[in-house]
């Protein structure tokens, strides 16, 4: 191929399942392959991964697989998908101590060749010279990818936000951004989820007071649930319990493996000791502080079991307060909500992000974007990681930054970046594969897909409809998208 080209298969029209190809002289680089989480309605399915379809296809053109960062929906279905692909995989320490277990788990370990990447560093994969610049997040090591190729360079944000005070890891690189944007960045394939967010996300160290004084005026039991990957948040709630004189129990395995990578590689080390969930019965209400998993109303998770008195070792009661660290993911909203309800019902308060200052986002709003398209000046700008509604308004964010080319994109699309203007040449099969115990299939030529795929396009065609300041493009987008 003479072209360079942008092809999601995960991540774009949805929040979640995160895998990107890009294509270059006969080869492929895959950024990310990530899984997504069952809702209400798919009783019985574990977690929901890409389908790579394409690309296994293909699997003697792909060069490698790069990983921006740790997270489930960047890299939790690579030991299922691998098999498919059987490409080496690239990632920094942390990132690939948390692949390890995984990969052990599927008893892959010895067939991946699993590379470790030096922060800051360039890899040479066939075409590509990909530069890992670092960024914040919530979890240690998160990266943008330059991506440099003789069309020219592509900034992949991976996921972001600005944070002066990130408490784990350093501070956004903006000197490396705008040294990029000095020398020409070709487009922009950028993370969209609070583009509907004005302002800023926060950072980390303002909310680690605030829950510092909460969490003070308390005489009770006090549970603190958030994401078990969001490291700055458990380093976070460490302090608070210290601050306030508790003793900190740990509640959940997912929330002990990533301790154990966190300080396998260097993070958290200077943590107060933990407790496990057995050895806090004999502690008054007001000595402890918990640390539990179950944010998102998961069933299995530590909060569920908590609230429905399932728990084997920790249970609440009447004025004990638990705080939820964390913002729902669409999709999950009646799950939670059951939860919350249960608690209510044994007298349990509850506060959420909607209360009180207890989360920050680990993604840029607004004004984080506008500060990164200064830095970037990108040509073209991809607007990924969102819903429809996310990625519109994004569009409208890097044509207000004066970005002068925009693609609105869904999963399957494929975008050509270079020669000539980005537009969208060619459609591609997608979908998901469902996991359900250890078996994985395909969800039966998808319902689910269907009514994805019409939502999707019924917003397409409105948004396109709008878009006065792309009036040429709109045609071979909606035709491409198979709507004509």
């Amino acid at each position: 191929m003479s072209e360079l080209l942008f092809l999601p298969l995960g991540g774009s029209g949805e929040i979640g399942m995160n895998l990107n190809l890009y294509g270059c002289d006969g080869r492929w680089l895959m950024v990310d392959c990530g899984v997504t989480f069952p809702g209400d309605d798919m009783p019985g399915v574990d977690s929901i991964l890409p389908d790579p379809r394409f690309i296994a296809e293909r699997r003697k053109q792909l060069v490698g697989l790069v990983l921006t960062h740790g997270h489930e929906d960047h890299l939790g279905a690579v030991a299922w998908l691998w098999p498919k692909l059987g490409c080496p995989v690239y990632a920094t320490p942390f990132t690939a101590a948390l692949l390890k277990r995984k990969l052990v788990e599927r008893n892959l370990i010895k067939d991946v060749k699993l590379h470790l990447v030096e922060p800051g560093k360039t890899l040479k994969l066939g075409p590509f010279a990909v530069d890992y610049v670092g960024i914040t997040h919530s979890i240690p090591e998160s990266h943008s990818l330059a991506i440099r190729t003789r069309h020219g360079t592509v900034l992949h944000t991976g996921d972001w936000k600005l944070d002066p005070e990130p408490l784990v890891g350093p501070p956004t690189d903006a000197a490396a951004f705008e040294r990029l944007g000095q020398e020409g960045v070709l487009a922009l394939v950028c993370d969209s989820t609070n583009a509907l967010s004005p302002g800023t996300s926060g950072s980390e160290g303002a909310l680690r007071q605030s829950l510092i004084e909460l969490v003070a005026r308390e005489t009770r039991r006090v549970c603190i649930t958030t994401f078990a990957s969001n490291v700055a948040r458990i380093d976070t709630v460490a302090k608070v319990a210290a601050a306030t004189g508790r003793r900190l129990c740990v509640v959940g395995r997912s929330l002990w493996r990533i301790l154990e990578c966190a300080r396998e590689t260097g993070y958290l080390q200077d943590l107060p000791e933990l407790l496990h969930e057995d050895e806090v019965g004999y502690l008054p209400p007001g000595d402890v502080l918990f640390l539990v998993t179950g944010c998102q109303g998961e069933p299995r998770g530590a909060l569920s079991r908590i609230a429905y008195g399932e728990h084997r070792h920790v249970g609440l009661k009447r004025g004990d307060l638990v705080i939820f660290s964390s913002r729902q993911i669409p999709g999950n909203e009646r799950r939670i909500g059951q939860v919350v309800n249960r608690l209510a019902a044994d007298d349990i308060r509850v506060v959420t992000w909607s209360d009180a200052f207890v989360h920050v986002s680990g993604h840029p709003c607004q004004d984080e974007l506008r500060r990164y398209y200064a830095w970037a000046r990108p040509r073209i700008a991809v607007p990924v990681h969102g819903e429809i509604r996310h990625l519109k308004r994004h569009v409208e964010l890097a044509r207000e930054a004066g970005v002068s080319e925009t693609v609105l994109i869904e999963n399957g699309a494929m975008v050509r970046l270079a020669p000539g203007p980005a537009e969208i040449v060619d459609r591609v099969p997608s979908g998901r594969l469902l996991v359900e115990g250890s078996r994985i299939h395909g969800d039966d030529a998808g319902p689910l897909r269907a009514r994805k795929r019409a939502a999707f396009n019924g917003a397409l065609v409105a948004a396109v409809a709008l878009d006065h300041n792309d009036e040429l493009a709109a045609p071979v987008r909606l035709s491409a998208l198979g709507l004509f």
